[in-house]
Protein backbone atom coordinates (compact mmCIF):
# COMPACT_ATOMS: atom_id res chain seq x y z
CA UNK A 1 0.00 0.00 0.00
CA UNK A 2 2.62 2.52 1.02
CA UNK A 3 5.16 1.88 -1.71
CA UNK A 4 3.45 4.42 -3.94
CA UNK A 5 2.86 6.99 -1.21
CA UNK A 6 5.08 9.81 -0.01
CA UNK A 7 4.73 10.29 3.73
CA UNK A 8 6.27 13.22 5.57
CA UNK A 9 6.19 13.46 9.36
CA UNK A 10 6.56 16.99 10.70
CA UNK A 11 7.93 16.51 14.21
CA UNK A 12 10.13 17.93 16.93
CA UNK A 13 12.64 16.52 19.37
CA UNK A 14 11.14 15.18 22.59
CA UNK A 15 7.61 14.86 21.18
CA UNK A 16 6.06 11.60 22.41
CA UNK A 17 3.21 11.75 19.89
CA UNK A 18 5.75 12.19 17.09
CA UNK A 19 7.65 9.13 18.32
CA UNK A 20 4.39 7.16 18.41
CA UNK A 21 3.61 8.07 14.79
CA UNK A 22 7.11 7.20 13.60
CA UNK A 23 7.03 3.94 15.56
CA UNK A 24 3.74 2.96 13.93
CA UNK A 25 5.04 3.71 10.43
CA UNK A 26 8.22 1.74 11.09
CA UNK A 27 6.24 -1.19 12.53
CA UNK A 28 4.07 -1.26 9.41
CA UNK A 29 7.10 -0.99 7.12
CA UNK A 30 5.90 2.33 5.71
CA UNK A 31 8.80 4.55 4.62
CA UNK A 32 8.63 8.21 5.55
CA UNK A 33 10.66 11.40 5.60
CA UNK A 34 10.93 13.71 8.59
CA UNK A 35 10.85 17.49 8.82
CA UNK A 36 12.17 18.50 12.25
CA UNK A 37 10.62 21.79 13.37
CA UNK A 38 12.79 22.00 16.50
CA UNK A 39 14.26 25.52 16.54
CA UNK A 40 12.74 26.24 13.11
CA UNK A 41 9.76 28.54 13.53
CA UNK A 42 9.73 29.06 9.76
CA UNK A 43 8.70 25.40 9.38
CA UNK A 44 5.83 25.97 11.82
CA UNK A 45 4.84 28.96 9.67
CA UNK A 46 4.55 26.57 6.71
CA UNK A 47 2.28 24.26 8.74
CA UNK A 48 0.12 27.21 9.72
CA UNK A 49 -0.32 28.28 6.10
CA UNK A 50 -0.96 24.76 4.82
CA UNK A 51 -3.09 23.30 7.63
CA UNK A 52 -3.89 26.08 10.09
CA UNK A 53 -1.83 24.54 12.90
CA UNK A 54 1.57 25.19 14.45
CA UNK A 55 1.83 21.98 16.47
CA UNK A 56 3.29 18.59 15.63
CA UNK A 57 3.00 15.84 14.69
CA UNK A 58 1.48 16.56 11.33
CA UNK A 59 1.64 13.76 8.79
CA UNK A 60 1.42 14.54 5.10
CA UNK A 61 0.29 11.71 2.86
CA UNK A 62 0.72 12.23 -0.83
CA UNK A 63 1.51 11.17 -4.33
CA UNK A 64 2.25 13.11 -7.51
CA UNK A 65 2.20 16.51 -5.77
CA UNK A 66 -1.22 15.88 -4.17
CA UNK A 67 -0.99 15.87 -0.39
CA UNK A 68 -3.36 15.75 2.53
CA UNK A 69 -2.42 16.50 6.10
CA UNK A 70 -3.33 14.49 9.17
CA UNK A 71 -3.41 16.88 12.12
CA UNK A 72 -5.52 14.88 14.59
CA UNK A 73 -3.69 13.00 17.32
CA UNK A 74 -4.05 9.24 17.46
CA UNK A 75 -2.89 6.40 15.26
CA UNK A 76 -6.48 5.63 14.26
CA UNK A 77 -6.65 8.97 12.40
CA UNK A 78 -3.43 8.16 10.55
CA UNK A 79 -4.63 4.66 9.64
CA UNK A 80 -7.91 6.04 8.31
CA UNK A 81 -6.19 8.77 6.28
CA UNK A 82 -3.73 6.33 4.70
CA UNK A 83 -6.56 3.94 3.79
CA UNK A 84 -8.73 6.73 2.34
CA UNK A 85 -5.87 8.26 0.34
CA UNK A 86 -4.84 4.85 -0.97
CA UNK A 87 -8.39 4.08 -2.06
CA UNK A 88 -8.90 7.52 -3.61
CA UNK A 89 -5.68 7.23 -5.61
CA UNK A 90 -6.50 3.68 -6.71
CA UNK A 91 -3.47 2.17 -5.00
CA UNK A 92 -3.47 -1.43 -3.86
CA UNK A 93 -2.67 -2.62 -0.38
Amino acid sequence: MSANLDIIVWSKQGCSYCAEVKGYLEQEGIPYKTVDVTEHDEFRDILEVKYGVRYVPVVEIGRNNTYQGVTELGIEHLQKAIAEFTQKEGLTS
